[in-house]
């Protein structure tokens, strides 16, 4: 039996050592610079390995060398599957709030007697806070877990809704939208730092399809269910309905999902902190410590504690730092990829914004007719997000191919010597110019007074290619920044959300002064000729993302540094006091003879 115990003991500290080093953030870019910097290419190959590589794409993956150390994530395939649907319904939550609104601007404008121009100033106002918080949350979650970033956020987001249920004044309709996108805003920029903790660069993309189709489901069906509530129960209803999903989510997500920050629990090897276990890791904690002898228990909780002990002197809890996002936004290669990013998704909302005002117009239709209008736009962003998925990582194979670079999904690649723009960015092209071009005709078909199907169908189209493009930029962001990436996903988040509230703050004055033709004439105009940006972003890109990575190198290497510096001091300081405190005893020994 106590052989038995031993052997269990010696399998846990195998598996909290290989946590310990799996807590290098991501792609292991940092680790694999300075002490294995060639670790993810292969040695030139035989002729007949060539040969088999050629002509099976697959066989890229089998050539790889067999590598030491722990895997990316500990986590199991179905568990993985699991978290990943876990947050992908949190993301869908969040855009369900902005879009199931919309069918209610015309009977609150009406009740609380307010102007277009006010109700949607409630749009706007929820677009900068959808900017702002997740540079708060985002942080949180890098330094101190996902689990506690997502319980404050809902809790927050909870009590918004129950507030805007019971609301009767202009003003307090916009307050609790800005709290209510304060608390919901958050779930996408996390759902994107889960992904990016889980599963490496070569599986990414299919992750984040379906973390995106979540996130485009909202503009699908969000605008249906808010205009059928509208209709029938009227507009309080919607936010009781956002009450009870919310909880749906909350209460399974607080008591199952375990915590993936790599800062807290490594590759999900090493234990969390007691306060930051579901029910089912307590359980689990408590039952491996009843089947343990004294001994064995104790050695287990100093093995788990000093494993804890060693992520946390790698972080330190403080509170959030927004502008932490702010310094990420400066760097050149993620400047230039958020700057577009913007543009696009200001595109992709002032098309959404503007329908109410427009089909009531041209259409004359009511609330629950125009959220069905929805219907065919969210399709399109729902189909984006799952083709995009497998588009992305059959063009990072192709690409790892075409430059000898071997994929290890067991243990994730080092992105920092793979062009990784260029994997992203070749297949955006057609989608994106197609996207546009049938955001210019929608302008000129609603001009026209044209038939309901051309706007309809034209909808579907700009959901597919518009949104896919953003969908591709963002897992880009994601892929530069591996250190932070629900940091760098607020990051995304702020200027798009910033530059887009001021898009639908001025599109029907827009529409109004220009024409609905010319007004989307100039949006379409002004994203085709700023998409030279992507072309910088490919060739200079490596460039300024090597350039960052030396400068993050140094800093780490400096704190590294001042931190063996300060732990030599604080020993020698330990030494002296106890060499004191053994003369002293000895003094008053001498004393006593």
């Amino acid at each position: 039996m106590a052989q038995d115990n031993r052997l269990v003991e010696a399998e846990k500290a195998e598996g909290i050592g290989a946590g310990l080093q799996g807590a290098i953030i991501e792609d292991p870019t940092t680790a694999s610079s300075i002490s294995l910097p060639h670790t993810s290419r292969t040695p030139s190959p035989r002729p007949e390995e060539t040969e088999a590589a050629q002509d099976d794409f697959q066989d890229l993956e089998a050539l790889a060398i067999v590598r030491t150390g722990p895997v990316y994530s500990a986590f199991g395939k179905w568990k993985k599957r699991y978290i990943v649907v876990m947050v992908t319904f949190a993301a869908f939550i969040s855009p369900t709030s902005a879009n199931i609104y919309f069918p209610a601007l015309n009977p609150l404008q009406k009740e609380l007697d307010v102007s277009t121009t006010l109700i949607n100033l409630t749009l706007t106002s929820y677009m900068i806070f959808q900017g702002l918080a997740p540079t708060i949350f985002g942080d949180l979650a890098d330094m101190a877990g996902r689990r506690p970033a997502y319980i404050l956020a809902f809790i927050i987001y909870l009590g918004a809704n129950i507030g805007l249920a019971l609301q009767d004044s202009y003003a307090a309709l916009f307050i609790l939208r800005c709290l209510q996108s304060t608390g919901s805003s958050g779930a996408i920029a996390l759902g994107y730092g889960v992904v990016a903790d889980v599963s490496t660069s070569a599986e990414r993309g299919k992750y984040i399809g379906m973390l995106g189709a979540g996130a485009m489901m909202g503009p699908a069906i969000g605008p249906v269910i808010g205009g059928i509530l509208a209709q029938f129960l009227g507009w309080r209803s919607i936010f009781w309905f956002l009450v009870i999903i919310s909880g749906c989510f909350l209460v399974p997500y607080t008591l199952t999902v375990p915590e993936t920050g790599r800062n807290v629990v490594g590759n999900g090897a090493v234990p969390p902190q007691g306060w930051n276990m579901t029910i089912l890791e307590w359980y689990q904690h408590r039952k491996e410590e009843k089947s343990l002898n004294g001994l064995s228990r104790s050695e287990t909780a100093e093995g788990r504690r000093l494993a804890q002990e060693e992520l946390a002197r790698g972080r330190k809890l403080r509170w959030p730092n927004p502008l932490k996002t702010v310094r990420i936004i400066m760097e050149k290669d993620m400047a230039v990829v958020l700057i577009y990013n913007s543009l696009i998704y200001t595109a992709f909302y002032d098309i959404m914004a503007s329908i109410p005002q427009l089909f009531s117009e041209i259409y004359g239709y009511n609330d629950l007719q125009i959220g069905l209008c929805y219907i065919p736009f969210g399709c399109g962003c729902a189909f984006a997000s799952i083709i995009n998925g497998k588009l992305l990582d059959g063009n990072y194979k192709r690409v790892a191919k075409k430059v000898g670079f071997t994929i290890d999904r067991k243990h994730g690649d080092d992105l920092r010597h793979f062009p990784i723009e260029r994997a992203r960015l070749e297949i955006i092209w057609p989608i994106l110019y197609f996207g546009l071009a049938c955001n210019l005709c929608y302008g000129w078909v609603l001009e026209k007074n044209a038939n309901l199907a051309a706007p309809l169908i034209l909808q579907f189209f700009m959901g597919l290619c518009i949104n896919g493009s953003f969908n591709i930029l963002s897992t880009l962001v994601v892929d530069l920044y591996p250190q932070s990436p629900s940091t760098a996903t607020a990051a995304n988040n702020l200027v798009r959300c910033f530059v887009g509230a001021g898009g639908t703050g001025i599109i029907n004055i827009m529409i109004d002064s220009m024409g609905r033709g010319w007004c989307f004439t100039f949006i379409a105009l002004v994203c085709i000729a700023a998409s030279p940006m992507l072309w910088v972003e490919m060739k200079w890109g490596p460039k300024w993302r090597e350039e960052r990575m030396v400068r993050i190198d140094k800093q780490k290497a400096e704190l590294e540094r001042a931190r063996e510096v300060e732990e030599s001091s604080s020993s020698t300081l330990d030494n002296r006091e106890a060499e004191g405190d053994a003369s002293r005893d000895e003094q008053r020994e001498k004393e006593k003879d």
